[in-house]
């Protein structure tokens, strides 16, 4: 825990009192005292610093803290996710090392090689998604939550609503194994936000390959290694991260 969140109908003033996991924390891992300093955020909100006011060492834990805000809240990472619904034990590690990573958004679709009982899952409740998106955050230091976007048809999502907002992203890439061009390939120039699609174990279909294309995702590859989802989310984030980098501080002809 890099950053100890806050909901902001925990302040009251300046203060706010915690207990349970935030509490224990403070005490079994950071070994604070009254009197240290800690960095917090209120999420979707702000980041700062608290001082320990009070603290108690024993269980149950609790703490208190004196807050003092100093910022805004951080920008929207550049790159979206659009991922074929994953098992779920792989959808809890995606979604707290995505947002760690940083993303935006992250849209669940339906795929061939997704199992229907996928859908059914209590990850697919927001109540069970949020609490590894905070975790993600607690990690990475920031406070935005990321958006997730559940959309259980595939073409109605692709035919009808993923057009409409290609023009939101400087480059909707496509991971698929069977393209011709790699990443640096089809990122050529300076990028803004990103759109990344990731198929399913198994990958994406044929059908579906043709459906993102037609509604403007630019195909890619790899290479000759295929990795899991969760592996290639991580992969992917890191090289479009590095290649953003790349393209801003290379000149521009012209």
């Amino acid at each position: 825990m890099n950053i100890l969140l806050i909901e902001q109908s925990e302040m009251v003033g300046h203060r706010v009192q915690l207990q349970g996991r935030r509490a224990e924390h403070l005490v079994k891992v950071l070994r604070s005292q009254i009197g240290d300093t800690v960095r917090v955020g209120v999420i979707d909100g702000a980041l700062g610093r608290a001082e320990i006011v009070a603290l108690k060492s024993g269980y149950p834990f609790t703490a208190e803290l004196l807050v003092e805000l100093a910022g805004v809240c951080p920008p929207m990472p550049q790159i979206d996710l659009l991922l074929a619904l994953p098992r779920p034990i792989m959808l809890r590690r995606i979604l707290s090392q995505a947002t760690a990573l940083g993303v935006g958004k992250i849209t669940l679709v339906n795929a061939n090689r997704v199992e229907k009982s996928f859908w059914s899952a209590q990850l697919m409740e927001e109540e069970g998604w949020r609490e590894h998106l905070l975790h993600g955050l607690e990690q990475g230091g920031d406070t935005r939550v990321p958006q997730v976007e559940l959309q259980r048809r595939f073409r109605p999502y692709v035919e009808d609503i993923l057009p409409g907002r290609v023009n939101e992203y400087s480059h909707c890439l496509l991971a698929h194994p069977g393209a011709q061009m790699g990443l640096s390939a089809a990122v050529t120039s300076l990028p803004g936000r990103m759109l990344l699609a990731i198929g399913p174990e198994g990958g994406w279909v044929e059908y579906e390959v043709r459906q993102l294309m037609a509604a403007g995702c630019i195909p890619f590859t790899m290479g000759s290694r295929i990795l899991k989802v969760d592996t290639a989310v991580i992969a992917l984030h890191s090289r479009l991260t590095f290649l953003a980098e790349f393209l801003g501080q290379a000149p521009v002809n012209g």
